[in-house]
C-alpha cells in the first residue's frame, strides 16, 4: 500500500522539473512554418519532423524498466538538459538530416523524463493520485504555454538561427533541479525497490484495457495533432501573422491547463468516468465551435476540455494497481505516443491533398468517437 500522504513539495518540484523540460519539446509547432519556409517542406514531410521525434516512445515499456533498476531521479535531472541542447540547435539545423538528429535526440530524452516520472508522482500523491497527476499535467501544459511564446519572441529578437540562445535556461534548470533533487528519495520501505512479474502474463491480462484505451487514443489524437502541431500554420495560411499564430497556440495550451487542473481533482471526487465522458463531449463540441467561427475564444473553450483527459487517463492506468507500474504506464505512452505519430502524418497527408481546413472537420468526426470509447473504458475504473 502506498503512503497515504499527499506529498506537496515532492509533486510541485516533479511538476516543475515537467514544466522546464516540455517548455523546449513544445517549440517545434510555433517555428514550424519557418522551418518549412527554410527547408522548403510539404506537410507530409513535416509530419516526419513530429514522427522521427516520436519513434523513441516506441521503446517506452522497456525504458521503464530501465528506470526500476537506476535512479530514476537522474532521468528527471538530466533531461531538461538534454532536451534544450537539442532543440535550441534546431533553428541552426542545415538539413534535414541533422534536423531529424536533433528531433530523435529529443525524443530519447523526452521518453526518458516522462516513463518514470508519473510513477513518482503516484507515490508522491498518496491517495490523491488524480490530484497529483493534475499538478503535474499542469506543468507540461503551462510549459506548452509559455514555450511557443518564448520561442516566437526569441525568433523576433535573434531570428530563427539566434534560439541558441535560449540554451542556457535548460542547462541552468538541471542545475537546480540536481540540487533540489540529489536528496529526493521515493524509495521508501512501504514500496517495491523493483518491480517484479511475468510481462508476458501482465499483457495477456490487461490486453482489453489498452485495446479500449487505444481506440479512445485513435479518436482523440487526429485532432489533438492537427491543433498542437499544425495550428501555427492553420493560422499563417489563413493571413495571421506569426505572432498571432503563437498566441493562439499558447491560448490553447493556457485553457489545457485549467483543464488539466481540474479534471484530475475533480476525478478523484466524481469519479475517472464522469469527467472522461464529459471531457470527451467537450472537446468535440469545442472543435466544431473553432472550425465554425475561427475566434481564439473558441480555442479557449476547446483546450480547457482537449487536455482534460490526460491526467484522467494516466491516473487509470495506476488504478489498475499492478505489482508493475512503471511498466504499465511505458505501455501506456508506447500506444498513446505511436497512435498520435502515425495520425499526425496522416494529418499532414491530409493537409497537403485537402488543405487543412478539411482536415480539421474529419478530425472533429473522428473525435466524436471518443465518447462512446469513453463509457467503454468506465467498465475498467470505478
Amino acid at each position: 500500500m502506498s503512503n497515504k500522504k499527499f506529498k506537496k513539495s515532492e509533486v510541485f518540484t516533479l511538476s516543475c522539473a515537467h514544466m522546464i523540460h516540455d517548455i523546449y519539446s513544445s517549440f517545434l509547432a510555433p517555428l514550424l512554418p519557418l522551418l518549412i519556409e527554410k527547408h522548403g517542406m510539404s506537410l507530409s514531410i513535416s509530419a516526419l519532423l513530429e514522427i522521427i521525434r516520436r519513434i523513441p516512445t516506441l521503446f517506452n515499456p522497456f525504458f521503464g524498466l530501465l528506470a526500476e533498476k537506476t535512479g530514476v531521479k537522474y532521468f528527471v535531472i538530466l533531461t531538461p538538459a538534454i532536451t534544450a541542447i537539442a532543440m535550441s540547435l534546431i533553428g541552426l539545423a542545415p538539413s534535414y538530416t541533422i534536423l531529424f538528429i536533433l528531433l530523435f535526440v529529443t525524443g530519447i530524452s523526452s521518453a526518458l523524463f516522462h516513463v518514470p516520472s508519473p510513477v513518482m508522482i503516484k507515490e508522491a500523491s498518496g491517495n490523491r493520485i488524480g490530484t497529483g497527476m493534475s499538478w503535474f499535467m499542469v506543468g507540461g501544459e503551462s510549459a506548452r504555454t509559455i514555450g511557443p511564446l518564448l520561442a516566437t519572441a526569441a525568433v523576433s529578437q535573434w531570428g530563427l538561427e539566434g534560439i541558441y540562445k535560449l540554451m542556457p535556461l535548460g542547462l541552468l534548470a538541471s542545475v537546480i533541479l540536481y540540487m533540489k533533487l540529489k536528496d529526493f528519495d521515493l524509495n521508501r520501505p512501504a514500496q517495491k525497490t523493483k518491480e517484479k512479474g511475468d510481462t508476458r502474463k501482465l499483457l495477456k491480462k490487461y490486453t482489453p484495457f489498452f485495446t479500449v484505451l487505444a481506440f479512445y487514443l485513435f479518436f482523440q489524437s487526429g485532432m489533438k495533432s492537427a491543433l498542437t502541431l499544425y495550428l501555427p500554420v492553420y493560422l499563417t495560411n489563413q493571413g495571421e501573422s506569426l505572432w498571432y499564430a503563437g498566441i493562439s497556440l499558447a491560448v490553447l495550451q493556457f485553457f489545457g491547463v485549467l483543464g488539466a487542473f481540474f479534471a484530475g481533482n475533480l476525478s478523484d471526487r466524481i469519479g475517472r468516468k464522469k469527467v472522461l465522458v464529459i471531457s470527451s463531449i467537450g472537446s468535440a463540441l469545442g472543435m466544431f465551435l473553432f472550425i465554425q467561427f475561427a475566434s481564439i475564444y473558441m480555442l479557449a473553450v476547446l483546450g480547457l476540455f482537449l487536455f482534460a483527459s490526460g491526467p484522467v487517463l494516466m491516473a487509470i492506468v495506476q488504478d489498475t494497481h499492478s505489482n508493475m507500474p512503471t511498466f504499465m504506464n511505458g505501455i501506456y505512452m508506447s500506444i498513446s505516443f505511436g497512435i498520435a505519430s502515425v495520425l499526425v502524418f496522416v494529418v499532414g497527408l491530409l493537409g497537403d491533398s485537402l488543405g487543412l481546413q478539411t482536415t480539421y472537420i474529419i478530425c472533429n468526426v473522428l473525435a466524436m468517437g471518443c465518447i462512446p470509447a469513453a463509457y467503454l473504458l468506465t467498465k475498467f475504473v470505478k
